[in-house]
């Protein structure tokens, strides 16, 4: 049986004319999809810049409809519901993304870095922990560290928190040996707590180690030293404070003025404060030059002197308590209204946030910044 030629030439024609006619339809709805996708993006994109977030979200929600494979979109609308406090939506938009298999490996860690930020703004510290432990050994790692050491620090993980500072610090990402020695006196102050006085000397002596310039463990392990009966060994360490972080002097002066009474080192460690105060005013160490002075008329004598040298409300409330007027019960009503005038002139200041304590913080309770305070009162700002 011959084959008929004839039919393969038909068919050409028809083949051709069907294939063009397919093109022509796909290219058509190329185009509606391609023109409805963009459009609600744009939109959405727009909104976003005139921050209209509610209709942003709007029109993202109808891009991510219009075009449900669309990575970016998801990424954009999630971290949306994020900004706006969401964050229940947030999560489910990430995890939806992380549960698609088409999705790259660059992307997967992306969304996991995306879903670990919104447990972490949600307040989910534990599940906000395992998304970022998740993300070591990927772009996110450094980033993901530093949120782990924020939470660490938040929650009081010691231990977990030097772990990381470690690793920042061998990564090359700065030097947290500072930050480390407090991490080891908040460990020794839980020590002096439970009343492991030795475990609590030992890592103090460690943050001195690690941070011999840092004043908090000098200052931590002389008051652990002196609590201990060890008095001389509490002013050795003193007097290393005062020389290699002078600044933080005036935060343990009433320490050293108590410590120089009792070993018999008054004259001494009132000339080292006298040359201090000579160098840098301040009312803490005037405070101990006065305590430390035998005449009460030569001490009396500081506060006019520190008048001299800058204007303080502070200085002129103790010099008056010490003066006899005429009539007393004046003097006890003005006294009294000077007392409460300079109680807020002798707070601390965080540099960072402004939060005013009557206290010094190492670790600022607004802000949860380290040594942001400084160790100045606020009338000497």
């Amino acid at each position: 049986m011959e084959f008929d030629f004839t039919w393969v030439l038909l068919g050409f024609p028809l083949a051709f004319t069907l294939g063009w006619l397919a093109s022509r339809l796909d290219l058509r709805q190329m185009r509606i999809e391609n023109r409805q996708a963009p459009k609600a993006y744009f939109k959405g994109l727009n909104f976003l810049l005139n921050e209209q977030q509610d209709q942003a979200i709007d029109a993202f929600i109808e891009a991510v409809q219009n075009d449900p494979d669309t990575s970016e979109l998801h990424f954009a609308l999630g971290n949306l519901f994020r900004r706006r406090g969401e964050y229940e939506r947030a999560v489910r938009v990430h995890e939806h993304l992380m549960s698609r298999g088409d999705l790259t490996q660059p992307e997967r860690e992306r969304a996991q870095h995306a879903l670990a930020l919104d447990f972490l703004k949600a307040g989910l510290l534990d599940r906000a922990e395992a998304a970022l432990r998740k993300l070591e050994g990927t772009v996110f790692e450094e980033e993901a560290r530093l949120a782990l050491l924020s939470i660490y620090e938040r929650s009081r993980d010691w231990p977990n928190a030097t772990e990381i500072a470690a690793r920042l610090e061998r990564s090359s990402h700065g030097s947290f040996s500072v930050r480390q020695s407090h991490y080891l006196c908040e460990q020794a102050s839980a020590c002096i707590a439970s009343g492991d006085t030795a475990s609590a000397q030992s890592l103090l002596t460690q943050a001195v180690d690690m941070a011999p310039a840092s004043a908090r463990p000098l200052i931590d392990l002389a008051k652990l030293q002196n609590q201990l009966g060890h008095p001389q060994d509490a002013l050795q360490t003193l007097l290393k404070l005062t020389r290699q972080a002078p600044q933080s002097l005036p935060l343990a002066v009433g320490l050293l003025a108590n410590i120089a009474i009792h070993t018999g080192e008054q004259a001494a460690i009132r000339q080292l404060l006298q040359t201090s105060y000579g160098e840098t005013p301040s009312i803490d160490v005037m405070e101990a030059i006065v305590k430390l002075e035998q005449d009460p008329a030569t001490s009396r004598q500081w506060y006019i002197r520190h008048l001299e040298r800058q204007t303080s409300l502070v200085a002129a409330s103790k010099w008056l308590a010490g003066e006899k007027l005429q009539d007393e019960r004046h003097h006890a009503l003005v006294q009294r209204t000077l007392d409460q005038s300079t109680k807020p002139l002798l707070r601390y200041r965080c540099a960072a946030c402004g939060f005013e304590a009557s206290q010094h913080f190492w670790h600022c309770p607004g802000c949860q910044s380290w040594d942001s305070y400084p160790a100045r009162r606020i009338e000497e700002l």
